[in-house]
């Protein structure tokens, strides 16, 4: 899917790198000023390890999308949806896990974050998925209102940990139609 200047696509092998590099932005994008730098740093430093992107491409059973701005293809956002799901919500058969879904600040507005949704749902679909759960910083409003958008409804709680706090989220959930 392209736009005047974006492009999402599947991300290969040959992206772990860049997914990286992206995913630590986002997140320190995001939440900046929200949580604690320094476990900002070491939960980024632990979780977004090329390898862990590599391992997500290479499995057959999860997707992993990359958006990338237009010249250049620098990586500003991505979207991951693992199989093996990681909340506290009753299993059902068909379910997937949007793992991650970010992009940068600066690309609001820009049609991307519904671009990515869409690329999520297709590979759920394409994966003969039902449903697609997700979770989400109980006090990231924005998340909140782009998910009811897409269709998700909450679900659930769980707790997160990002360094030495635990932060409440919700659990959201969507059928894949």
């Amino acid at each position: 899917m392209a736009d005047s200047n974006w492009r999402v696509r599947a991300a290969g092998a040959a992206d772990a790198d860049a997914l990286s590099l992206v995913a630590s932005a986002t997140f320190l994008d995001t939440y900046a000023g929200s949580l604690d730098g320094s476990d900002m740093v070491a939960h980024c430093a632990a979780n977004n390890r090329p390898e862990k992107f590599a391992g997500w491409i290479a499995d057959r059973s999860d997707a992993v999308t990359i958006a990338e701005i237009i010249p250049g293809f620098a990586p500003v956002g991505y979207a991951v949806l693992t199989s093996t799901v990681d909340l506290p919500v009753t299993p059902e058969p068909g379910d997937i896990e949007l793992r991650r879904i970010y992009t940068l600040s600066r690309m609001r507005g820009s049609g991307l974050g519904p671009a990515l949704m869409q690329h999520v749902l297709d590979d759920s679909a394409r994966l003969s998925c039902r449903r697609i759960l997700l979770g989400v910083w109980g006090e990231n409003h924005r998340a909140h209102r782009f998910y009811e958008r897409q269709g998700f409804t909450v679900v659930g709680t769980r707790q997160f940990r990002v360094g030495t706090v635990v932060h409440d989220d919700l659990v959201y959930a969507r059928t894949v139609v």
